[in-house]
């Protein structure tokens, strides 16, 4: 892989972004009813979807470290799985998407975006490579069927 920066890290310095966004920029303020509250849903629902991602690793026995692939030792693509191929990032999306939503300002949105794009292109492309040459046909199959974000 091209990069070997751990995606939680990526979340974090991406979740730092938002915050300084908010506290300097001097527009793009919003409020709504119930703002906060669907900020704590989408934190529960990303918990949640990366509990059931991580725990169906363990009940495959292989590595969830996305930096050392070579350790897979193999696809999981039951449960949480039939629905997204990366339910780990679509987690760490959900809690930026509710961070967002806490700090209250809408240009946050084009952060989230920027952390998508950025594991599309740094983190999941060279993953899926090395799947791909892991678990073959297999896997490409499981690409076919199921997509990468939602």
């Amino acid at each position: 892989m091209k990069f070997r920066i751990p995606p939680v890290l990526v979340m974090m310095v991406f979740g730092v972004l938002m915050y300084v966004l908010a506290m300097f920029l001097p527009f793009g303020n919003f409020d709504f009813f119930g703002r906060e509250e669907l900020a704590y849903v989408l934190f529960g629902l990303g918990f949640l979807v990366i509990l059931i991602a991580v725990i169906q690793f363990g009940r495959k026995q292989t590595t969830t470290d996305p930096l050392h692939l070579e350790k897979a030792s193999s696809l999981v693509v039951k449960g949480i799985y039939n629905y997204t191929r990366n339910p780990m990032y679509l987690g760490m999306l959900l809690f930026l998407l509710a961070f967002g939503l806490k700090l209250g300002n809408a240009f946050n949105t084009l952060l989230a975006a920027g952390f998508v794009y950025w594991m599309n292109h740094f983190q999941i492309k060279p993953e899926e490579e090395a799947l791909s040459t892991k678990f073959g046909k297999e896997y490409a199959l499981y690409c076919k069927l199921t997509r990468r974000w939602f």
